[in-house]
């Protein structure tokens, strides 16, 4: 990371060259994503007995926590945008183009439903669609556990192999991670540059203090108050984070991620449903992000927000970020939508893909820290945690 950033500021244009290094880094991630959820996911619902109903309360219990969680994102985002107001005195003076192109993106309610039912599972692993392959997997799983007798066991037995090997795959990929994360910190850094900072820096400071509060106020009580070994997770997370931080990509980070939750005492049956449910529905950087930058939009084109629409805003924002791409840059989609639903200048957003980048970092960051989170509480809340692990990441 530091070799990137001096190769970034130092040889700007030179550093664009290195695009493909980090590019090939985020395909390899991608391309193991599919068969290592379906594996997992399978494996931790069918190949555990046919407690069907543990993996109902285990839902139930997730979808209440990322509610609770994601709220108070939301709610800290707005203080934070409305006490820091960024937006004053910023200059919406460039076209509003790439805004209205998110916008034409956006989907109801109902859309965000049916999407989530995949049409081919096949089309779904192809565009790493992570809650398609979510639901689908699930119904495959409990579909499994009415088989009986050889045909389940030998199945089972397949899928752990393949579980297995797709580890051991991820390991492969990250010797290469080290090149592909430089290289994307010196495109990151060359491409932005030090202008744009100055302009939109206290946009980027008001974001970052915000999620420094929110892990402080809100992810550490929750951390304590489900005796989360604090240290085995800070270690634990710390190569996951960086690869998020650096990619901008939740799902670069997940394979490795998902392995360092089980290796600190986290059944491998919860972390396999837990997590990836989480890419969709617990996104705690992207839903306080979102805050920031809607309401940033009306500053910046000089719109007084009463608090009573501030908050219908925000409620609108609650339902629309849910089912949004773990990848780079699908929160500008939400934005947009949001700016466009309620009269707000879209300009704003081709303000903000200015310095995105680097806002995608830290909210990508928090994503993935608050979903690791997430797997602790649900495995201390269903009396599973495993607190004898050593934290030495073993492949299942």
């Amino acid at each position: 990371m530091v070799v990137g950033t001096v190769i970034g500021y130092s040889f700007p244009e030179t550093a664009q060259l290195l695009k493909p290094l980090s590019s090939i880094f985020l395909r390899m991630i991608k391309s193991l994503i599919a068969p290592l959820l379906f594996a997992t996911l399978v494996i931790g619902i069918a190949g555990h007995g046919d407690d069907l109903k543990q993996i109902g309360r285990i839902a139930l219990k997730s979808i209440i926590y990322f509610e609770i969680v994601t709220t108070l994102a939301l709610v800290i985002g707005l203080a934070a945008v409305n006490l820091a107001k960024p937006g004053t005195g910023v200059a919406l003076n460039v076209p509003a183009k790439e805004g209205a192109e998110f916008a034409a993106k956006q989907t109801s309610l109902s859309g965000v439903l049916e999407h989530i039912v995949p049409t081919s599972v096949i089309d779904a692993m192809a565009k790493n669609e992570v809650l398609q392959i979510v639901f689908w997997a699930i119904l495959f799983a409990i579909g499994l556990t009415q088989v009986k007798g050889e045909q389940r066991k030998t199945l089972i037995q397949g899928l752990e192999a393949l579980a297995g090997v797709m580890f051991k795959f991820t390991g492969l990929v990250m010797v290469y991670a080290p090149i592909g994360i430089g290289a994307a910190i010196a495109v990151t850094v060359g491409h932005s540059g030090l202008g744009i900072l100055l302009n939109l820096g206290k946009l980027i400071l008001t974001l970052y203090v915000a999620l420094v509060f929110f892990m402080i106020v809100v992810l550490l009580p929750v951390a304590f108050f489900a005796r989360v070994p604090l240290r085995k997770f800070a270690q634990a997370v710390k190569e996951p984070a960086l690869i998020a931080f650096s990619t901008t990509s939740s799902e670069a980070a997940l394979p490795k991620a998902m392995l360092a939750m089980q290796s600190i005492g986290v059944p491998s049956k919860i972390v396999a449903f837990v997590m990836p449910t989480g890419y969709s529905f617990n996104l705690d950087g992207t839903t306080l992000y979102l805050a920031v930058a809607s309401v940033f939009a009306a500053q910046a084109a000089g719109i007084e927000m009463s608090w009573q629409q501030q908050v219908v805003m925000m409620l609108t924002l609650m339902v629309t970020s849910k089912g949004v791409a773990a990848v780079p840059r699908a929160s500008l989609v939400i934005l947009s939508g949001t700016l466009a639903s309620f009269g707000l200048p879209l300009e704003a957003v081709a303000v903000i893909l200015g310095v995105d980048e680097l806002m995608d970092m830290a909210r990508t960051t928090v994503n993935l820290v608050g979903n690791c989170l997430a797997t602790c509480v649900i495995a201390r809340w269903e009396g599973e945690f495993d607190d004898n692990a050593d934290g030495e990441i073993q492949s299942i």
